[in-house]
């Protein structure tokens, strides 16, 4: 065998064995840096959206009480107008009920 060859050879073997790990140190460096900066989004996110949680927390609580008002409902006591499906409803006071005349 020839001595330069061998020593090609050995060279090789140590230019490969740096490169890998000055790759792997790059990467764990990326790693580590794509890590944090996600954690750090995460938070400002998490931060920025608590008021919405809360709402949606207490929205949950309406949402049962706003499904029996509507079981609650009943098409024969309705007065109004519908018109292409949106309902119509007119507010009226006791006062101008009691005024009305009974021909409804």
């Amino acid at each position: 065998m020839k001595q330069g060859s061998l020593i090609s050879k050995l060279f090789a073997l140590i230019a490969t064995a740096t490169l890998l790990i000055v790759g792997w140190m790059f990467f764990a460096v990326l790693l580590v840096f794509l890590l944090s900066a996600g954690l750090i989004i995460f938070g400002w996110i998490w931060w920025k959206t608590r008021a919405l949680r809360r709402q949606l927390r207490v929205h949950k609580q309406f949402r049962a009480s706003a499904a029996n008002d509507a079981e609650a409902f009943h098409a024969d006591e309705f007065t109004g107008d519908i018109i292409e499906g949106e309902v119509i409803r007119k507010v009226v006071s006791i006062e101008e009920i009691k005024r009305r005349p009974d021909d409804l």
